[in-house]
């Protein structure tokens, strides 16, 4: 079972009524980059790096967030809730936010739940002149039964620590901000949405917020969360995109920082997005190297299934190294998929096949064209926060359009039956205590 350092800190995390799952084997490759030694980050559950005296190696300030000291102002003019089926995505905002500024001599601040309101910065902030930033995308839902969850916060923990040590930012105890976090939703809890499809995206995010020219490790850095509620990503069915495989523009590279969340990632993608609007695609396939070595699509990490010469199938998905982005649903598909290919494991996913193997390996576009022709292309759909599953039908390739299969409903097989598992362990309908945690 894949234990979530969180699972002690929960309430019992779902109905008596839910399906109970199987256990799930722990993801082979977890979250990792390929030069884990030069941007360590603290383990999940352990306290944060600590601040010492450069001369006396005294320990300074608070080297880790305290939930203990938590301070809450609630807004006096709270807003109206819209109805999901008007809502956009990042558009609307609930009532509240967690703010827990850290400065380099005192630690970390008080964390404080405050009514939503624009933050005040100096001109001269780092962020606003080398883009010292990082983020998280996670998201909390509620079931008919009423009961709001986090879907593996652990895991979002994880990564926002290492992306931290990464930009010179402080570190700290992961559950120690999920306890807040789940404090922030519980006071905004009426701003979850109910409806199929919906849920409360929530957005942890950090900059450096030291006043002053310069480049260098800010001194003050803010840690900050909102959230917003976000209708069906797909609000009239599964849509498949077309993508764009592009070999003139590159998103990550070795030794870079690909495989961090951090707001410089994403930007640079943009002009390449809208390049690729104009000629017809949704999405941009991320290629790199000689080879057109497959890494991800758009934001997102990247699936494909393919016949094997045994009739069987492969589920294939490139390898994290330091060029792609450890995903939380990419891990979640990861850990399903080995489960049910998995002998020992008792868990068999209905809509995939018996023979059925599970591969982290590099993949190029020449081996996707390949296997079109040859009929082994199945299938391709990409993972993420915000879509969960978002299936492929076509993959603009060296002035020609590869196509890619999909069922009538928009999805393949493999990406039905990983949707609906998925979603079915974020609202609590399918029991895993380990990857669910109660508000």
């Amino acid at each position: 079972m894949l234990r979530g350092s969180l699972a002690r800190l929960s309430r019992p995390a779902l109905a008596s009524s839910a399906r109970l799952a199987a256990p799930l084997p722990a993801v082979a490759r977890a979250f990792h980059t390929a030069k884990p030694a030069l941007y360590a980050a603290p383990v999940v559950g352990t306290p944060g790096a600590s601040q010492t005296d450069p001369m006396t190696g005294e320990i300074k300030g608070n080297n880790d967030i305290d939930p203990s000291k938590l301070i809450i102002e609630r807004t006096s003019s709270p807003k109206t809730i819209p109805p999901s089926s008007t809502l956009t995505f990042g558009r609307t905002f609930t009532d509240h936010m967690l703010t827990i500024p850290w400065n380099r001599e005192t630690g970390w601040g008080a964390p404080k739940i405050e009514p939503y309101a624009p933050l005040a910065l100096d001109p001269s902030s780092t962020v606003l002149h080398y883009a010292p930033t990082l983020f998280e995308g996670m998201k909390a839902y509620k079931s008919t039964d009423g009961v709001a969850r986090l879907f593996r916060p652990d895991k979002n923990m994880e990564r926002m620590t290492r992306s931290a040590a990464r930009l010179a930012f402080p570190t700290f105890t992961g559950e120690h901000l999920t306890t807040l976090l789940r404090k922030l939703v519980e006071v905004d809890i009426d701003w979850v949405p109910t409806e199929p499809g919906t849920s409360l995206y929530i957005r942890p995010t950090m900059i450096g917020t030291q006043a002053g020219l310069g480049v260098g490790a800010s001194d003050d850095v803010l840690l900050f969360v909102i959230a917003c509620p976000v209708g069906p990503y797909y609000s009239t069915g599964f849509k498949p995109v077309k993508l764009l495989a592009t070999t003139s523009d590159v998103r990550a590279w070795p030794g870079g920082t690909g495989a961090y969340k951090l707001g410089s990632n994403y930007t640079s993608g943009v002009v390449p997005q809208m390049k690729a609007a104009a000629l017809g695609y949704q999405q941009i396939l991320w290629l790199y190297g000689p080879e057109h070595q497959l890494t991800e699509v758009g934001t997102m990490n990247l699936f494909t299934a393919l016949r094997t010469a045994d009739g069987g199938v492969e589920l294939v998905t490139p390898p994290l190294e330091d060029m792609v982005l450890p995903g939380v649903t990419r891990d979640s598909v990861l850990s399903l998929a080995r489960a049910h290919a998995d002998p020992s494991n008792p868990l068999k996913l209905e809509g995939i096949p018996e023979k059925f193997t599970v591969s982290e390996r590099k993949i190029t576009m020449p081996e996707i064209v390949e296997a079109q022709k040859a009929g082994t292309l199945l299938e391709m759909f990409g993972t993420g926060t915000a879509a969960v599953i978002s299936t492929v039908d076509g993959i603009g390739y060296n002035d020609a359009l590869v196509p890619v299969p999909v069922g009538p409903d928009g999805l393949g097989d493999v990406a039905r039956t990983m949707l609906r598992e998925i979603v079915g362990r974020q609202t609590g309908e399918i029991a895993e205590p380990s990857w669910s945690v109660v508000v």
